[in-house]
């Protein structure tokens, strides 16, 4: 993956620090105008530019010089969107309250049960075009390719039987050691039935910042131990809403033509995420809050992260296709379209 084109001062000056080698650049920080807090958890500017710095954790970039992963300066600078970013967050999400007395699995019960967030997955199962199916699969394509790396970043920050739980839950992500069973590579078989190209990171000029976001709030809460009772909260919350919509995603590319290896990716997460969610309500947040009672409102914080800015990526989507627009940025580079004719006129799926 290459560095992608900035989308504003911050960006501007960051990849081109990048380009140079580590420690030779001074990063100033250009000012970043804010509508409101909440602003911060769509603008472009800003989510890009912690994707890239969070992507040097990850598999980073091919035309990156060496040597900034760790770079006092970029954390620096990475800290000062984070401080943006967190604000954001704390200013947006309030857990709704829930009985003290109450374990902590019911209690993310309660709040999961509480959310109310645009029908996407309604809407994909029943209505949506080809074209909206592509749209919603390359928005996705950010996170699934790289799924469960994130919250890998808990495994050894916990202990006990909660490190147990993750690494169960884990282990089935990245396909009980199978490479063909891994939810990563399924995802791609999916992209590649709906003529995407499935390199990864491909679509990250077209990615907005809320679909930055999403991947962003988990590497947020993974890099750093500070936040491991929100990322667990994450994790189950993530688990807890993963079932159902994956039976509407799976129902809604079988009416749209799509065969079993289209599906299997949405199949596997029917069953799969059953099993996980009582892993990761039960086994692994039960876990964390019995040994750090502390970290209680940590997990349920980060449940409710998952949630919101899960309602605020569908209600872009519904949005915009209710306008008639494209969800995605506009590029203009052939390479980005998401559609690739000879793959669709050989076997992809067509409305």
């Amino acid at each position: 993956m290459r560095l992608p084109a900035a989308r504003g001062p911050l960006t501007d000056e960051l990849i081109a620090a990048l380009r140079q080698p580590a420690g030779s650049v001074q990063l100033f920080g250009a000012g970043l105008a804010l509508d409101s807090p909440a602003a911060a958890l769509s603008d472009d500017d800003l989510q890009l530019g912690l994707w890239i710095c969070y992507e040097l954790h990850y598999a980073g970039f091919t035309d990156a010089e060496p040597g900034w992963e760790w770079e006092p300066e970029l954390m620096s600078w990475t800290r000062a969107l984070e401080g943006l970013f967190g604000s954001a967050l704390r200013s947006c999400v309030s857990p709704a309250p829930t009985p003290g007395g109450d374990s902590i699995a019911d209690r993310l019960r309660a709040l999961v049960d509480a959310d109310d967030g645009p029908a996407l997955s309604r809407h994909l199962q029943s209505s949506a075009t080809v074209e909206e199916f592509r749209e919603f699969v390359t928005h996705r394509s950010l996170y699934h390719l790289k799924e469960a790396d994130p919250h890998s970043w808990a495994i050894p920050r916990l202990r006990g039987k909660a490190k147990a739980a993750l690494i169960e839950i884990q282990f089935d992500e990245y396909g009980a050691g199978s490479l063909s069973r891994m939810h990563s590579e399924l995802f791609r078989t999916t992209m590649r039935s709906l003529g995407l190209d499935d390199s990864y990171g491909c679509y990250l000029d077209q990615a907005p910042g809320v679909t930055l976001a999403i991947s962003n709030l988990m590497s947020y809460f993974g890099l750093h131990r500070e936040n491991r009772g929100a990322l667990v909260g994450h994790l189950a919350a993530f688990e807890m809403t993963s079932s159902m919509p994956n039976r509407r995603y799976g129902k809604g590319l079988r009416r749209l033509g799509g065969d079993a290896a289209a599906t299997r990716f949405y199949d596997e997460h029917v069953t799969a995420d059953a099993l996980h969610e009582q892993l990761a309500a039960h086994d692994l947040c039960g876990s964390v809050v019995a040994d750090e009672p502390d970290l209680a409102d940590d997990v349920l914080f980060g449940a409710a992260c998952a949630l919101h800015l899960d309602n605020l990526f569908a209600a872009h989507l519904l949005r915009c296709w209710a306008s008639g627009r494209s969800s995605l940025r506009v590029v203009e580079t052939e390479r980005l379209t998401g559609y690739r004719a000879s793959e669709t006129d050989s076997g992809a799926v067509v409305g």
